[in-house]
């Protein structure tokens, strides 16, 4: 074994180790008390070997968090129920991943924890969009109207609180917002 091939081997299980420790740090103490050294210490490494790999927290936690809402396998059936089917998946994805709710919250500062929200929007709700829409052409497009929706409710019901929105109850969230985004997904271009 070559003395590059051995040092990308211990690269990896670094990473491997730091990640570990990060996702059992987060999910213990939440992002905001979770820090850099403890993680570190839980790793069994020096905290410079974290910021070397990741940058900073943000970047960290953007790589520990998995994010897997499923939404290539939703049903599309019936049709004119796709908007309240995304929007109550939305709301059981927020509700229960506490990680969902601190990634937005750095998702706007951080470029690393950016990314992992659009790796969302191109991997998963593109996909989706193509399946519904009259042109899957568009489905970048509608796609991207379905996000600002879930994600202004998540931020104003998740993130910051607002007391209105966290006084609805999911159904009246899904009467509300479900044919918003059955019309995103599925209506004729205007």
């Amino acid at each position: 074994m070559t003395e590059n091939h051995q040092a990308a081997r211990r690269s990896d299980a670094t990473r491997a180790a730091i990640l570990a420790a990060a996702r059992e740090r987060f999910a213990a103490d939440g992002y905001e008390k979770a820090t850099i050294r403890a993680i570190a210490h839980d790793a069994k490494i020096d905290p410079s070997m974290v910021m070397r790999y990741y940058g900073n927290k943000a970047g960290l936690f953007a790589a520990a968090v998995s994010i897997d809402p499923g939404l290539p396998g939703l049903p599309v059936e019936p049709r004119e129920a796709i908007g309240h089917t995304l929007v109550r998946r939305f709301l059981t994805l927020w509700e229960e991943n506490e990680q969902l709710t601190a990634l937005i919250r750095i998702g706007a500062t951080d470029p690393a924890a950016a990314e992992r929200m659009q790796g969302v929007l191109r991997d998963q709700l593109i996909p989706l969009a193509r399946r519904v829409c009259p042109d899957p052409d568009q489905a970048p497009a509608r796609a991207a109207l379905c996000s600002s929706t879930v994600l202004g409710l998540a931020l104003t019901r998740y993130v910051l609180r607002f007391p209105a929105a966290m006084a609805l109850d999911r159904e009246e969230i899904v009467d509300w917002l479900g044919p918003t985004i059955q019309r995103y997904l599925t209506a004729a271009k205007p």
